[in-house]
């Protein structure tokens, strides 16, 4: 047998929830699953800074074109702040720019501070953070001691709880919508409780509604492509896993083939506007891609896989 990564890459779809490791980019995680499955073409679903460990979603061949609509899902995280300490990156990996004491709160005091975080809000992006002003990059900007002012973007935080308290480190749980800077909420926490504090350690438990159970490390996944190719293709979830949330259309083969075609087609029932899943007649369906009803009888190809 061709050791992994070895062989000619070869045609795999499918999407394997990688438990990424401290210190990896995603980017570096991603290919080093794409040369154990030696596959074609392969993206990542939102990136983990390489301090953050926890659930990456990879995608693989045809399950690529569902990475766009996992960037919009919910995420949880298990998010471990020191108090009283801040620095300039907001994470363990920046310099000490400050202390600051820290109140002598119970937990039931710092639970109630988190709740205050429940709902729809607008947060300032960090500097040290990959979005642009001007064409750089702001932790560009920032490594070199410029600070720009940044506009206040919506995110929502739809549960939050505490998970421990002890001296200076709390540990909470938060779920919540894409664009949520983890870093700048453990400030904004600290700052509503009079002090400073920053994300010492950030495990992403979840991305939308896959489990982490179904996660993998980069060495289980060694340990079975080290079995055999097949054994770790196996262990790769469907493209649409990833589509749970949107409804599901079964089309007849007539419409199937249409929409395979790009056409937009009849729905054969009334749905409710917004993206589907759509599947062909055969057997449990053949899985042929993202529609988008737009009338409640019409649906437009969003995306159109190939036929398995």
């Amino acid at each position: 047998m061709n050791k992994p990564g070895t062989s000619r890459s070869q045609a795999v779809d499918g999407i394997l929830l990688l438990n990424k490791s401290r210190g990896l980019s995603s980017n570096q995680a991603l290919q080093r699953i794409k040369r154990l499955l030696n596959a074609k073409k392969a993206g990542h679903t939102g990136s983990l800074d390489p301090a953050a460990t926890g659930m990456l979603p990879l995608c693989f061949g045809d399950a690529t074109k569902v990475c766009a609509f996992l960037l919009n899902a919910d995420k949880t995280y298990r998010v471990t702040a020191k108090l009283g300490v801040r620095t300039d990156t907001g994470d363990a990996e920046g310099n000490e720019t400050g202390t600051a004491t820290v109140p002598e709160l119970g937990p039931g005091d710092w639970d109630a501070l988190l709740q205050g975080f429940l709902g729809e809000s607008m947060q300032i992006p960090p500097m040290y953070s990959a979005l642009k002003k001007d064409g750089k990059r702001l932790y560009e900007l920032a490594r070199k001691g410029i600070s720009v002012e940044r506009e206040p973007r919506p995110i929502r935080v739809s549960e939050i709880e505490l998970l421990e308290y002890a001296g200076h480190r709390l540990v909470f749980r938060v779920r919540c919508s894409k664009g949520t800077y983890i870093r700048t909420l453990v400030e904004d926490l600290a700052e509503k409780a009079g002090t400073v504090a920053h994300t010492s350690h950030l495990h992403r438990e979840s991305v939308g509604h896959f489990d982490c159970a179904d996660m993998l490390t980069y060495e289980d996944a060694e340990a079975l492509a080290a079995d055999s190719r097949d054994a770790l293709v196996h262990r790769l979830l469907a493209p649409d896993a990833a589509l749970a949330e949107m409804p599901g259309i079964i089309l007849d083969g007539e419409s199937e083939q249409r929409f395979r075609e790009g056409m937009a087609v009849r729905t054969p029932s009334a749905v409710q506007q917004g993206l589907v899943r759509v599947y062909g007649p055969d057997g449990d369906g053949d899985f042929v891609g993202v529609g988008e009803v737009t009338d409640g009888s019409n649906i437009a190809p969003k995306r159109v896989f190939q036929r398995q």
